[in-house]
């Protein structure tokens, strides 16, 4: 099992690593909406490798069947390793790469709300919401905390759908070798 969850959880997790780190140099261009949207296509798309590790486990290991609860617990392990290198990836980009994203995101945000006519007090709202969202982006622990919370649900989401789809019992004793044989009538 551990074979499978540490191939198929860093492949998952290099796969979100690297498209996070292919869209940082058109972040501006692609702007917070798209972005939002781009990077949670990435996030579904690298769990996907959570049902690929089920079934592997499923054919090449236990030899054709898995539980529930099994097909999760893999397919658990393999969302968290994958989130790990979500949140590794997001903090070096955050503190090293766009140590400025915080202060574009909190000025996107206001000018939403400016622009789509809201009140002075819904706008200072806005501020004061900001402001207390870039204290916590600013800590790393509050920040990994936060990132881990971004994919996690999806995989959790994709692990129950496959551990529900891959689940399969083991044929009663005997049945194996009639499968496929001959039916003969006497």
């Amino acid at each position: 099992m551990k074979k499978t969850v540490v191939t198929f959880g860093l492949i998952s997790g290099v796969l979100s690593s690297l498209m996070m780190l292919a869209t940082v140099p058109f972040h501006d261009r692609i702007g917070f909406n798209y972005g939002l949207v781009l990077g949670y296509t990435t996030i579904v798309l690298s769990f996907m490798l959570v049902f690929f590790g089920i079934r592997s486990y499923r054919d090449n290991v236990a030899g054709g069947s898995i539980t529930f609860a099994r097909a999760f617990g893999l397919g658990i392990l393999i969302t968290l390793v994958s989130c790990v290198f979500y949140v590794g990836t997001w903090e070096v980009i955050y503190f090293k790469l766009m140590p400025d994203f915080a202060e574009k995101f909190s000025k996107s945000a206001i000018e939403k709300v400016v622009t789509s006519g809201g009140s002075k007090e819904m706008i200072d709202a806005k501020v004061q919401e900001m402001k207390d969202l870039t204290a916590l982006l600013n800590n790393p622990l509050k920040n990994a905390g936060m990132t881990f919370l971004e994919p996690f649900p999806v995989g959790l989401i994709v692990t129950l759908i496959s551990a529900a789809i891959l689940r399969k019992k083991p044929a009663p004793a005997g049945q194996e070798e009639e499968v496929g044989a001959p039916v003969m009538n006497s």
